[in-house]
């Protein structure tokens, strides 16, 4: 059975892995300084024991984009994934102002609730920006980081130069569409048989829920995550795993050795005949580096 939360096209899923995650989403109301209401908020917790791992996903995303990584890592270690605020099956709220900052302040908030001790954060593409301010921020959040193919060194977002009505919801329109999204998720996969109707499913489930467009939209305007400086970067102190796919399409090759370069205790390790996702297309690498990372 599915959480009755998840939009009822769920039913979709044909995946083994896609079913037993959706299966395993949970709720909690939230409470957060960015709204008096309780912000009800996606999430996914598997295994126990070693340091919790702290899975943030990327850019129009959800926890499913870990439906391969997670039961891997969860087999030794506590690890949790959650929805951004403003993405995924996490409640979009009116009058929240949905920005890198709003992130941050539930994803603290998140983190302070339900974990509250130090995490290996694990951030794929924005998600990896997202893990880099969070660490900047609350460095006593995160004892290890990890970046998946990371956005962050460069900014903001094309579509912010359409966001204004009528093109605002033109624009999401167009993200919305199925033939769009799988052109777009093509692009992210080096195999091109990874890119199947179930990944497509995973990747549009949540564009059903109340007021996506509004919070995309509202996000997009903010000008979402800037580039960080190389100084800035080179003030996160914790030890740091880059993983990269060789084949990357979407962020290229070269942020990678950016990343190496900027961030002092930092090792890069290149995952071979993969794309911008490792954690979907080379899921056992991924978590094999990942569990060693955590494990050093």
């Amino acid at each position: 059975m599915f959480p009755n939360f998840l939009p009822q096209t769920v039913g979709q899923l044909t995946e083994p892995a896609s079913i037993t995650l959706a299966q395993n989403i949970q709720t909690t109301a939230l409470t957060t300084p960015l709204t008096n209401e309780p912000i009800t908020t996606a999430y996914v917790k598997q295994g126990s024991g070693g340091t919790p791992i702290l899975l943030i996903h990327g850019f129009d995303s959800s926890v499913l984009e870990f439906r391969r990584l997670l039961p891997l890592l969860a087999g030794n270690n506590e690890t949790w994934a959650v929805d951004l605020l403003g993405f995924g099956f996490t409640d979009r709220l009116s009058g929240i102002a949905y920005s890198p900052s709003a992130i941050k302040i539930h994803l603290y908030d998140f983190w302070k609730s339900l974990i509250n001790q130090p995490v290996i954060l694990v951030g794929a593409s924005m998600g990896g920006a997202t893990a880099i301010d969070l660490a900047l921020s609350y460095p006593e959040l995160v004892k290890k980081l990890v970046l998946i193919d990371s956005a962050g060194l460069a900014g903001g977002s094309p579509l912010s130069k359409l966001m204004f009505p009528p093109l605002d919801y033109l624009a999401t329109q167009f993200l919305s569409n199925m033939k769009v999204r799988d052109r777009i998720a093509r692009i992210g996969y080096k195999n091109q048989s990874l890119a199947s109707l179930d990944a497509l499913y995973c990747s549009a489930l949540h564009l059903q829920m109340p007021n996506w467009h509004q919070a995309l939209i509202a996000f997009t305007k903010s000008g979402g995550y800037s580039a960080f400086r190389f100084k800035k970067i080179s003030q996160i102190l914790q030890p740091t795993l880059i993983l990269w796919g060789d084949s990357d399409k979407i962020l290229g090759i070269k942020d990678a050795i950016r990343f190496k370069r900027a961030i002092p205790q930092s090792t890069l390790i290149w995952i071979q005949d993969c794309g911008h996702l490792p954690h979907l297309e080379q899921p056992q690498i991924t978590a094999q580096n990942i569990l060693k990372f955590s494990s050093e």
